[in-house]
Protein backbone atom coordinates (compact mmCIF):
# COMPACT_ATOMS: atom_id res chain seq x y z
CA UNK A 1 0.00 0.00 0.00
CA UNK A 2 1.50 3.37 -1.08
CA UNK A 3 1.61 6.56 0.92
CA UNK A 4 -1.11 9.14 0.45
CA UNK A 5 0.22 11.84 -1.91
CA UNK A 6 -0.96 14.54 0.47
CA UNK A 7 1.44 13.29 3.11
CA UNK A 8 4.56 12.97 0.95
CA UNK A 9 6.98 15.69 2.00
CA UNK A 10 8.50 18.15 -0.46
CA UNK A 11 11.47 19.95 1.06
CA UNK A 12 10.44 18.57 4.45
CA UNK A 13 6.90 19.99 4.43
CA UNK A 14 3.95 17.71 3.62
CA UNK A 15 2.42 18.70 0.29
CA UNK A 16 -1.05 19.08 1.78
CA UNK A 17 0.28 21.79 4.10
CA UNK A 18 1.96 23.61 1.20
CA UNK A 19 -1.30 23.59 -0.77
CA UNK A 20 -3.24 24.71 2.31
CA UNK A 21 -0.81 27.60 2.78
CA UNK A 22 -1.26 28.79 -0.84
CA UNK A 23 -5.05 28.64 -0.51
CA UNK A 24 -5.06 30.43 2.85
CA UNK A 25 -2.68 33.13 1.64
CA UNK A 26 -5.04 33.76 -1.29
CA UNK A 27 -7.92 34.29 1.15
CA UNK A 28 -9.61 30.92 0.70
CA UNK A 29 -10.98 30.05 4.11
CA UNK A 30 -11.87 27.62 5.36
CA UNK A 31 -9.52 25.15 3.68
CA UNK A 32 -10.97 21.64 3.81
CA UNK A 33 -9.24 18.45 2.64
CA UNK A 34 -11.70 16.11 0.91
CA UNK A 35 -11.05 12.38 1.26
CA UNK A 36 -7.61 10.94 1.85
CA UNK A 37 -6.23 9.85 5.20
CA UNK A 38 -8.39 11.93 7.56
CA UNK A 39 -6.41 10.96 10.67
CA UNK A 40 -3.05 11.91 9.17
CA UNK A 41 -4.41 15.09 7.58
CA UNK A 42 -6.01 16.11 10.89
CA UNK A 43 -2.67 15.49 12.61
CA UNK A 44 -1.20 18.08 10.21
CA UNK A 45 -3.81 20.56 11.44
CA UNK A 46 -6.06 20.32 8.39
CA UNK A 47 -9.84 20.21 8.49
CA UNK A 48 -11.14 17.18 6.62
CA UNK A 49 -14.39 15.92 5.20
CA UNK A 50 -15.28 12.60 3.66
CA UNK A 51 -15.54 12.11 -0.08
CA UNK A 52 -19.11 10.92 -0.72
CA UNK A 53 -17.76 8.58 -3.40
CA UNK A 54 -14.30 7.40 -2.30
CA UNK A 55 -12.34 5.67 -5.01
CA UNK A 56 -14.67 6.96 -7.74
CA UNK A 57 -12.39 9.67 -9.12
CA UNK A 58 -12.03 13.38 -8.64
CA UNK A 59 -15.46 14.50 -9.90
CA UNK A 60 -17.07 13.01 -6.79
CA UNK A 61 -14.51 14.76 -4.62
CA UNK A 62 -15.27 18.08 -6.28
CA UNK A 63 -19.00 17.60 -5.73
CA UNK A 64 -18.28 16.71 -2.09
CA UNK A 65 -16.25 19.93 -1.71
CA UNK A 66 -18.90 22.10 -3.35
CA UNK A 67 -21.60 20.66 -1.11
CA UNK A 68 -19.47 20.84 2.06
CA UNK A 69 -18.42 24.47 1.83
CA UNK A 70 -21.48 26.60 2.53
CA UNK A 71 -22.13 30.34 2.45
CA UNK A 72 -19.39 31.19 -0.04
CA UNK A 73 -19.55 32.39 -3.62
CA UNK A 74 -16.49 30.48 -4.85
CA UNK A 75 -14.85 27.19 -3.88
CA UNK A 76 -11.32 26.58 -5.13
CA UNK A 77 -10.57 22.89 -5.63
CA UNK A 78 -6.95 21.87 -6.18
CA UNK A 79 -5.07 18.60 -6.08
CA UNK A 80 -2.98 17.95 -2.98
CA UNK A 81 0.11 17.11 -5.06
CA UNK A 82 0.84 20.65 -6.27
CA UNK A 83 3.48 21.75 -3.73
CA UNK A 84 4.62 24.69 -5.87
CA UNK A 85 1.13 26.20 -6.11
CA UNK A 86 1.15 29.90 -5.26
CA UNK A 87 -1.49 32.20 -3.89
CA UNK A 88 -1.02 34.27 -7.07
CA UNK A 89 -2.48 31.45 -9.20
CA UNK A 90 -5.32 30.80 -6.75
CA UNK A 91 -6.17 34.50 -6.57
CA UNK A 92 -6.15 34.78 -10.39
CA UNK A 93 -8.78 32.02 -10.58
CA UNK A 94 -11.02 33.66 -8.00
CA UNK A 95 -10.64 37.12 -9.54
CA UNK A 96 -11.41 35.79 -13.03
CA UNK A 97 -14.55 34.08 -11.81
CA UNK A 98 -15.62 37.24 -9.98
CA UNK A 99 -15.18 39.17 -13.24
CA UNK A 100 -17.40 36.72 -15.17
CA UNK A 101 -20.71 36.40 -13.27
CA UNK A 102 -22.24 33.97 -15.77
CA UNK A 103 -19.33 31.49 -15.54
CA UNK A 104 -19.65 28.52 -13.20
CA UNK A 105 -15.92 27.77 -13.10
CA UNK A 106 -12.49 29.24 -13.82
CA UNK A 107 -9.90 26.65 -14.81
CA UNK A 108 -6.13 27.13 -14.71
CA UNK A 109 -4.48 26.62 -18.10
CA UNK A 110 -0.83 26.07 -18.92
CA UNK A 111 -0.23 24.17 -22.16
CA UNK A 112 -3.59 22.51 -21.42
CA UNK A 113 -6.48 22.83 -19.00
CA UNK A 114 -5.48 21.85 -15.47
CA UNK A 115 -8.69 20.18 -14.29
CA UNK A 116 -7.58 19.89 -10.68
CA UNK A 117 -6.91 23.59 -10.22
CA UNK A 118 -10.31 25.21 -10.68
CA UNK A 119 -12.41 27.83 -8.91
CA UNK A 120 -16.06 26.72 -8.88
CA UNK A 121 -19.34 28.34 -8.03
CA UNK A 122 -21.20 26.00 -5.63
CA UNK A 123 -24.19 25.91 -8.02
CA UNK A 124 -22.02 23.97 -10.48
CA UNK A 125 -22.51 20.93 -8.24
CA UNK A 126 -25.90 20.30 -9.85
CA UNK A 127 -24.43 19.82 -13.33
CA UNK A 128 -21.42 17.93 -12.03
CA UNK A 129 -23.72 15.55 -10.18
CA UNK A 130 -25.68 14.95 -13.40
CA UNK A 131 -22.44 14.07 -15.18
CA UNK A 132 -21.36 11.87 -12.29
CA UNK A 133 -24.71 10.04 -12.35
CA UNK A 134 -24.10 9.12 -16.00
CA UNK A 135 -20.80 7.49 -15.03
CA UNK A 136 -18.49 10.35 -15.99
CA UNK A 137 -15.43 10.53 -13.74
CA UNK A 138 -13.09 12.77 -15.78
CA UNK A 139 -13.02 16.36 -14.57
CA UNK A 140 -12.11 17.67 -18.02
CA UNK A 141 -15.29 16.15 -19.44
CA UNK A 142 -17.47 17.21 -16.49
CA UNK A 143 -16.09 20.75 -16.77
CA UNK A 144 -17.61 20.90 -20.26
CA UNK A 145 -21.07 20.60 -18.69
CA UNK A 146 -20.83 24.11 -17.19
CA UNK A 147 -19.89 27.51 -18.55
CA UNK A 148 -16.26 27.99 -17.65
CA UNK A 149 -13.42 30.36 -18.41
CA UNK A 150 -9.75 29.63 -18.86
CA UNK A 151 -7.13 31.45 -16.80
CA UNK A 152 -3.47 31.38 -17.81
CA UNK A 153 -1.23 30.02 -15.07
CA UNK A 154 2.49 29.59 -14.59
CA UNK A 155 3.34 25.95 -15.42
CA UNK A 156 5.80 25.94 -12.47
CA UNK A 157 2.89 26.49 -10.06
CA UNK A 158 1.05 23.44 -11.35
CA UNK A 159 3.77 20.82 -11.34
CA UNK A 160 2.23 17.53 -10.27
CA UNK A 161 4.68 16.03 -7.79
CA UNK A 162 4.42 12.44 -6.64
CA UNK A 163 8.11 12.00 -5.79
CA UNK A 164 11.21 14.23 -5.55
CA UNK A 165 12.25 13.11 -9.05
CA UNK A 166 9.13 14.82 -10.44
CA UNK A 167 10.43 18.31 -9.55
CA UNK A 168 11.53 20.25 -12.63
CA UNK A 169 13.75 23.23 -11.92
Amino acid sequence: MGRDKALVPYLGIPMAQRVEAALSEAGCVPVVAVGGDAVALSALGLTTTADRWPGQGPVGGIISALERIESVDVVVVVACDLPLLTSRTVRALVDALDAHPSAQAAAAVTDRIQPLCVAWRPAAAVELERCFATGERRVQVALQSVEYIEVSADPQDLQNVNAARDIRH
